[in-house]
């Protein structure tokens, strides 16, 4: 399969699968228990129509919008995942020349697979750390001063990882970080010579803003799912996260809300936005999507932060629908892994040319020139 005839999402989804082994495609691919929420992050777009206006003169498209701070020349970024350098050997070098090329923002996690230093260093778009709140307070501290010293523009405080999700896919092919390689896996991992290579003879594989402090995931092969089980810290509360945001002083954002009351209190502590996300589907099974949640919270607090619809994005459409209800902008995580797995650098670039691409063509099919001409008025529910 060739890079040019990646054309969506799904043309990279088959693409990684053909290139990654088994448990790692898995990894990036599945969800929790019966993998519902997972579908219906996706699926809950369909159930809202866009209605077109024409003859509005469209020559000249404005996608740009300010979101976190900072102004992005497109309403879509990439959110923080882990583990990048598993998918492809430039991992978060790769993501982050991506966005800085497209002038958005992007994301790396606790768990990533780059320090928070290097990508201050070589990235110059925005960039947002997301934090998972460890037992080890040291290992806290020493993240979040290491995002200030870097001059990352954002914090995003994870709050949906309390336990690890039910991933049975993960359980059934035996995936962890490290890759642990067993007898009944190995045929999985054989069969990708070329990722076998990239993995065992470039940089070690480690999770750098944690291995000063832990050996879990770098060094002690564990389960996503265990791995936040056994490693978070579980008296996570309202409290300790309004501190974080004080201690912090810049944009602040909490990633996992999905209900009125939350997204209410999450602006009476001072947070700037909030991501309304299930974690693409990997941790509750059966919550509801965020686009579903998306016009309540935009309704409750969208005039006191910047609201992000997370999760589910597959289409320029799927954007412009969140956007018209009220999201400052939409963010995803597989949208771009499955590109990052099929070429580096080069996958997510195609990925995220196709979406700007299909974003400039609906807005101009739907008769708007910049994205605060969308709203509610363009939409019909079925």
């Amino acid at each position: 399969m060739r890079l040019n005839k990646c054309h969506n999402v799904d043309d990279f989804r088959r693409f990684a699968r053909r290139r990654l082994p088994s448990p790692v495609f898995h990894y990036i691919d599945g969800g929790a228990d019966d993998e519902a929420t997972l579908r219906r992050n996706t699926s809950a777009y369909e159930g809202c129509d866009l209605v077109p206006n024409v003859l509005a003169g469209v020559e000249e498209i404005d996608m740009s919008t300010t979101v976190l701070g900072q102004k992005i020349d497109m309403p879509l970024f990439l959110s923080p995942t882990a583990l990048q350098r598993l998918f492809h050997w430039q991992g978060e070098r790769a993501v982050g020349r991506a966005a800085e090329k497209f002038g958005t923002y992007f994301g790396i996690s606790s768990l990533a697979t780059v320090g928070i230093e290097e990508i201050g260093e070589t990235i110059s778009s925005p960039k947002m750390f997301q934090l998972y709140i460890h037992k080890d307070k040291g290992l806290n501290r020493a993240m979040v001063e290491a995002c200030k010293a870097a001059q990352f523009d954002a914090l995003t405080l994870t709050v949906d990882t309390i336990v690890g999700g039910n991933r049975e896919r993960c359980l059934n092919t035996g995936f962890t970080s490290p890759p642990r390689i067993t007898p009944r896996s190995f045929l999985s991992y054989a069969a990708k010579p070329a990722w076998g290579l990239n993995y065992l003879l470039r940089e070690k594989f480690e999770l750098p803003n944690l291995s000063g402090h832990i050996g879990e995931g770098s060094n002690v092969a564990l389960s996503i799912g265990d791995y936040f089980t056994t490693m978070l810290d579980q008296s996570l509360d309202w409290d300790t996260a309004e501190q974080i945001c004080a201690e912090w002083g810049g944009e602040f954002c909490l990633k996992g809300i999905m209900s009125v009351e939350d997204a209410k209190r999450a602006a009476d502590i001072g947070a700037t936005a909030i991501m309304i996300s299930n974690h693409g589907g990997r941790q509750l099974d059966g919550s509801r999507a965020p686009f579903d949640q998306l016009a309540e919270i935009v309704d409750a607090v969208g005039d006191r932060l910047d609201v992000i619809c997370d999760g589910g994005i597959r289409r320029g459409s799927h954007i412009l629908k969140a956007l018209s209800i009220g999201a400052k902008a939409c963010s995803g995580g597989r949208l771009y892994l499955y590109a990052l797995a099929a070429a580096g650098q080069a996958g997510v670039e195609r990925a995220l040319g196709n979406l700007r691409a299909e974003i400039e063509r609906d807005m101009k099919l739907m008769g708007v020139t910049s994205v605060d001409q969308l709203s509610r008025d363009n939409l019909r529910w079925r």
